[in-house]
This record gives structure tokens, C-alpha cells and sequence, in this order.
């Protein structure tokens, strides 16, 4: 509450001045105000909706991915450093031939996996070649 001090220091006593009044403002009040002030915005205030990033799925896998071909299809040519190649069809290791780099070697057997892919899949443009190398050497007996 406002007050307001009456009291007058006078130093001449036959001076009459007028009387100099001192206020003293109670901020209590105000303060009760800015926290209700601040309450209120606090909860009439609308947050920020999360937004989200659109998720890309990929394809359905019904449809024929064109990196995925039959075992068949595949041949497996390991290069050696013993001037050999290996060689094997799909992805079974264990049937491992070799050859050399000659032209009655690797050509030969090129020519021979696209015919049998012609054969049983109707086009010789269709064999895939994967060439692994190695640095593994390999005792030839």
C-alpha cells in the first residue's frame, strides 16, 4: 500500500513552508500481478506442433529388383598369383575349377557358361561375371 509520511523536519521556526510529503510505494501487488500475467500466457499460449519428416519407403519387394540374378546366371572367377584362374558357378565354392589366362583357358570357359545359360534361361547375354580377386597364393600339385 501507498503511505504517505506526514512528519516535517523544519529548521526556521517562523518559516511556515508547505510541508514536503514522502511516498513510499508498496510493490507487493505488482508483483502478485506479473505472476499472474505470466500464468496466464503460460497456459493460454498454443505449443509448437512436432513436425515430422516424410519416411521414403522403398519399392515392394514384389517387384524384380534388376542387382538380383539366379545362381545360375553367375559366374565366379578368382584370380590367383600363380598365373591361375578359379572359377565356379552360383555361389557354391566347393565345385572350384581352374584354368590359365591363355585363350583356350578363361575365353573357352566363357564361351561354354553362355551357352548353358542360353540354354536354360533362353538368353546367353544374361550370365553375370564377378571377378574376385586375391592375394592368397596357391600351391598348384
Amino acid at each position: 500500500m501507498a503511505e504517505i509520511d506526514t512528519s516535517s523536519h523544519s529548521t526556521h521556526k517562523n518559516r511556515r513552508r508547505g510541508k514536503k510529503l514522502s511516498t513510499r510505494v508498496d510493490l507487493t501487488p505488482m508483483v502478485d500481478l506479473g505472476f499472474l500475467l505470466i500464468t496466464f500466457f503460460i497456459f493460454t499460449t498454443s505449443m509448437n506442433e512436432p513436425k515430422t519428416l516424410k519416411l521414403k519407403l522403398p519399392a515392394d519387394p514384389d517387384q524384380k529388383s534388376p542387382s538380383l540374378t539366379a545362381e545360375g546366371k553367375t559366374l565366379n572367377i578368382v584370380l590367383t598369383d600363380a598365373d591361375r584362374l578359379f572359377y565356379y558357378m552360383g555361389s557354391g565354392s566347393e565345385q572350384m575349377d581352374s584354368t590359365g589366362y591363355n585363350p583356350d583357358g578363361i575365353r573357352r570357359v566363357i564361351m561354354q557358361k553362355k551357352k548353358q545359360v542360353a540354354q536354360n534361361y533362353g538368353d546367353a547375354d544374361e550370365l553375370v561375371i564377378l571377378i574376385r580377386p586375391t592375394r592368397l597364393r596357391i600351391k598348384m600339385s
